[in-house]
This record gives C-alpha cells, sequence and structure tokens, in this order.
C-alpha cells in the first residue's frame, strides 16, 4: 500500500512539474555561440517570470536595431546584487548573450560590463559556453 502511494505521489508531481519545465525551455537560444553586444540600455523591464532587457545596437550599416535579451527571474537577479535600476534608459553597456537560434535580435543574457567598471552575470550562465565560439561584437 505504501509502495502505491508513493509512486502515485511521485506521479502527480511529475505530472505538476511538467508545464514548469516546458516554460523554461531554452532551446531557443544558441548554448555553443556567445555575442558581444555594445549597446545602449532602452529600457528594463523588472517582472517576473523572467527580467528583460531592451537595448539598441547599431547594425553594420550603422542603423539602431533593437535586441530583447531575456535574463533570469527577478528573484534570482536580486539575490546577485541586481537592483530594479541596475540599468539605467540612455546607459551605455556591453552585453554578452547566447543568441536566438533564429537570428533575430535577441537573446539569453550572460554578462554586462559597463563603462564605470560594475559587472554584472546571471551566476553559472557567466561563463563561456563549453567549446563556444566568440562572435563578432555589434
Amino acid at each position: 500500500m505504501k509502495s502505491i502511494a508513493l509512486k502515485m505521489s511521485l506521479l502527480a508531481a511529475a505530472i505538476v512539474a511538467l508545464p514548469a519545465a516546458a516554460h523554461h525551455s531554452a532551446n531557443m537560444f544558441d548554448p555553443s555561440k556567445s555575442v558581444v553586444l555594445e549597446a545602449t540600455v532602452k529600457e528594463f523591464q523588472w517582472s517576473n517570470p523572467h527580467i528583460w532587457i531592451q537595448v539598441m545596437v547599431p547594425n553594420a550599416k550603422g542603423v539602431e536595431q533593437e535586441w530583447s535579451i531575456e535574463g533570469g527571474s527577478p528573484n534570482l537577479v536580486g539575490r546577485q546584487g541586481w537592483k530594479r535600476n541596475s540599468f539605467k534608459p540612455g546607459e551605455k553597456v556591453t552585453i554578452t548573450i547566447r543568441p536566438l537560434r533564429n537570428g533575430d535580435p535577441g537573446g539569453s543574457f550572460v554578462s554586462a560590463a559597463f563603462p564605470d567598471g560594475r559587472k554584472l552575470g546571471n551566476g553559472a550562465g557567466v561563463l563561456p559556453a563549453p567549446g563556444a565560439k566568440e562572435a563578432p561584437a555589434y
């Protein structure tokens, strides 16, 4: 009887966890690549379930293009010292991301460096991806 109850509990836990696992899929990002963006902050969204950093990056023709960078939850990055105002509109920043696989202007946040020497990371993602080839800065 205890064995059946344990199996049913494990099954119920697995079923409940499936939507969370699906939500947190990172398949849209290419973990084998890193892209460095020389950017200007447009907007910083401190909201659940993930923070977003909107930045403007000049493309190859010098035209500003908006990039959307997804980060961790406010709870996660807050425990690493981030604040609601860690990225201010108009501020220059060098951001490293894992780019979107489809080539759209966006990616998953890895790290940021500011002209005043401040640096922000996202925990384990700060390290380069194993075997990653650094892409040219935009």
